[in-house]
């Protein structure tokens, strides 16, 4: 049978349809069965991860309760600890040292602040400061400590305050805390002081720069029973032991609060650029072998520790801090650590000097006149004097060459807000003093080949620090000073 070309072309196109349609059926139905096995892995995936976070849940709840447990235990604890205060206040300080260390669950019991003070384990709080006020800043470069008592005559806190505060650029009051100690125990008084100085700085105390603590009440021992020693009457023994118990709290509680920890006294006046100068020449050491940096030759005044180094310090002071003043037990310390038995004081004075290092000029003056012992009456200046007139003369016979040339006489006057004063330009812009970079005025020459300096010095300075000569360029011979000449102020 015949088929039209038309009929066969239909034929043909409708079987290639069919199979093409068979084609992606078969296609599609194998997808969708692929799509249903990842839905099936994925949900299973899930349950896992769900039953997973299930049993997480539970362990963190498991934790949670044992937490809640040992919370509930330390209150209870410690309302047990409350209840029987009375009983253990009647106990000896001897049992309560053997019970402590009993209780203690090493093997080895090493010494604490309770062996050198086992009154403190009267009263729980006996660490803990009656007064605190402040910020509670940390992460600082230098703390300063500040213990204050009340004086019978004149209190000179605030001024020493005021002083301190304002030589502190805006940058150095946020990297610094300044610590004061009201070292008394008497409530009334000390709640005063501390208003007095928030009154008087707030903003010091809002920022953080300034805090204000006291002790508590139980953490002085009984003075009554001290032993009198160096001639020292029973009163002043009384005195340096509790001195050296204020020094010992100042120096626990900064000791956490920044790299250095510098000692001041309630009665000074600071110079200019003092924390920049106290903190560069630290970081300026050689090495870190040092232990104290002094900024004032005066007492406990400008004293900078590290603060890594306090708790050493506080544990020798309270070792013996009813044997001797503060400035002995320091001078021990070094002594201790570097000092050879077998070898002569000088030996041992070199050693110490690597240890102990002094800054000159003072950057601090001493200024109360009635100190805290009742009745005693002080003048302490550092060193620094009123100088009317110089001179200097270079050279000498048989080396008439050795002379100076291109030099300078510089003083440094005590007082640099007064000097700063006398340095400023006059009239149409010339300048009266010329200032150094580290501070010194330069009042005088030694010039044009004659080896000489001599001059006024301007008394509107007040006393000095320092004179020096100040040679401007390197010479080429030997220099040999043959006359020194300076006349203090009658």
């Amino acid at each position: 049978m015949r088929l039209r070309s038309g009929t066969a072309l239909t034929l043909l196109l409708g079987c290639l349809c069919a199979l093409l349609s068979l084609s992606w059926y078969g296609a599609f139905g194998g997808h969708k069965g692929d799509i249903v096995d990842i839905y099936q892995r994925e949900f299973l995936a899930l349950r896992d991860r769900l039953h997973a976070a299930e049993q997480e849940s539970l362990k963190r709840s498991k934790e949670l309760n044992l937490v809640l447990e040992e919370i509930k235990r330390a209150l209870s604890e410690k309302q047990a600890l409350r209840d029987i205060n009375r009983t253990w206040s009647s106990l000896s300080d001897e049992t309560k040292l053997k019970l402590w260390n009993i209780t203690n669950k090493n093997v080895l019991h090493l010494p604490t602040i309770f062996h050198h003070l086992p009154h403190l384990l009267s009263k729980e709080n006996s660490l803990q400061p009656a007064v605190h006020v402040g910020q509670g800043r940390t992460g600082v470069s230098v703390v300063m400590g500040i213990p204050s008592v009340k004086r019978e005559v004149h209190s000179y806190l605030t001024d020493t305050l005021n002083s301190l505060i304002s030589e502190l650029t805006q940058q150095e009051k946020e990297d610094s805390v300044i610590v004061v100690l009201i070292a008394e125990t008497d409530p009334q008084y000390t709640a005063g002081v501390a208003e007095n100085i928030k009154n008087l700085f707030p903003k010091e105390i809002h920022s953080g720069l300034l805090e204000v603590i006291s002790p508590s009440p139980h953490f002085y021992p009984d003075f009554s029973h001290l032993r009198e020693s160096f001639g020292d009457p029973k009163e002043r023994v009384r005195w340096r032991t509790k001195q050296n118990l204020d020094y010992c709290f100042l120096m626990m509680y900064a000791q956490s609060k920044g790299i250095y920890y510098v000692q001041l006294e309630d009665d000074i006046v600071a110079k200019p650029n003092y924390l920049s100068t106290m903190k560069n020449f630290a970081l300026q050491q050689p090495s870190e072998e040092w232990m104290i940096l002094e900024f004032s030759q005066l007492g406990f005044i400008g004293k900078m520790f590290k603060s890594l180094d306090l708790s050493l310090i506080v544990e020798f002071i309270l070792m013996f801090y009813k044997d001797k003043p503060i400035d002995w037990l320091l001078d021990h310390i070094l002594w201790v650590k570097v000092c050879n038995p077998e070898k002569d004081a000088k030996h041992c004075d070199r050693q110490k000097a690597n240890l102990r290092i002094r800054f000159k000029p003072s950057l601090f003056q001493h200024v109360g006149t009635h100190s805290s012992l009742a009745g005693k009456i002080q003048k302490l200046k550092s060193t620094s004097t009123l100088l009317p007139r110089f001179f200097f003369r270079s050279g000498n016979i048989e080396h008439p060459e050795d002379k100076l040339f291109n030099t300078t006489v510089e003083v440094l006057p005590f007082d640099s807000l007064q000097s700063d004063k006398e340095a400023l330009q006059e009239g149409r812009g010339a300048v009266k003093y010329r200032r150094t970079a580290d501070g010194y005025l330069q009042i005088g020459t030694a010039g044009c080949g004659v080896g000489v300096a001599e001059g006024e010095v301007d008394p509107s300075f007040g006393p000095l620090e320092a004179v020096r000569l100040s040679i401007q360029t390197d010479s080429p011979v030997w220099i040999i000073l043959s006359e020194i000449f300076i006349k203090k102020a009658e």
